[in-house]
């Protein structure tokens, strides 16, 4: 039996050829028969989940050029998590700031990555639409909007919630594409493409928490020089109305704002 030192050797020397077979020996002693199957089922089980999490990044990719990343992101990339669930966020992060870019690369990869990503995070978020604290059928424009914990706005240069391997774009879009990522009150996670003057009154909303819809519609008319007050402000209330349809406001806080 080994003692405690040569132990914790074979550890690193079995955890190491496990990450990168093609380079790092495997233990001595131990047969290569029995290795292999630690190597398929580590390897299988975290290209499984990745594959799982990316479908549409999957579908584009040819096997060859698939593996080959999966397998340099489990050989080279060191996590910042132990935990399984968050496999897909660790190779996100591989794609943004480890992976060495490649010629034949999508220029839309990283972003679909993130866009993939997005919906398993917002499943998985641990937040829950408060039950109380907030009047459902309340003034929007007078009162303080109240966003739901579980909405996310998200921009992008390209389409990404249109790629498939029928739709492939070469380009950046002429405008970003703005998204909002939520989870209903059903459990289910959505998502609503809004244009850019929406995303921005969702950001001043949650930016200045106290603010009333009125004013937050009116923060954003003032930053659109030359467009007509008056139908920025009635856009933008139904704006706020079309969010609370789709359960990314809940409605106004209790309090409501006089003036």
């Amino acid at each position: 039996m080994r003692d405690g030192l040569s132990f914790k050797t074979l550890q690193y020397e079995f955890a190491a050829h496990l990450r990168n077979p093609a380079e790092v020996p495997g233990p001595q002693g131990v047969e290569d028969r029995r290795m292999q199957i630690y190597r398929d089922l580590f390897y299988n089980n975290v290209e499984g989940f990745i594959s799982g999490a990316f479908p549409v990044l999957r579908s584009l990719t040819h096997d060859e050029k698939w593996h080959r990343m999966v397998r340099d992101f489990f050989s080279r990339y060191r996590c910042q998590s132990p935990y399984f669930l968050e496999i897909s966020q660790e190779f996100l992060g591989y794609l943004q700031t480890a992976r060495v870019p490649e010629a034949d690369d999508f220029p839309f990869m990283v972003e679909l990555a993130h866009y993939e990503w997005m919906e398993l995070a917002v499943e998985t978020d641990t937040d829950e639409i408060p039950a109380t604290g907030f009047n459902q059928g309340g003034d929007l424009m007078q009162g303080r909007p109240l966003v739901s914990p579980l909405a996310h706005v998200v921009s992008y240069q390209y389409p990404v919630h249109r790629i498939s391997v029928d739709f492939v774009p070469q380009q950046p879009a002429d405008i970003p594409t703005f998204l909002i990522v939520y989870r209903d009150s059903g459990d289910v996670v959505r998502f609503m493409e809004i244009n850019g003057v929406t995303a921005r009154l969702l950001l001043v909303l949650d930016e200045n928490p106290g603010l009333s819809g009125y004013d937050a519609v009116k923060t954003v008319a003032a930053e659109l020089a030359g467009l007509d007050e008056q139908v920025v402000m009635q856009g933008g209330e139904q704006a706020l109305k079309q969010l609370r349809d789709n359960g990314i406001i809940l409605g106004t806080e209790l309090t409501t704002i006089k003036g």
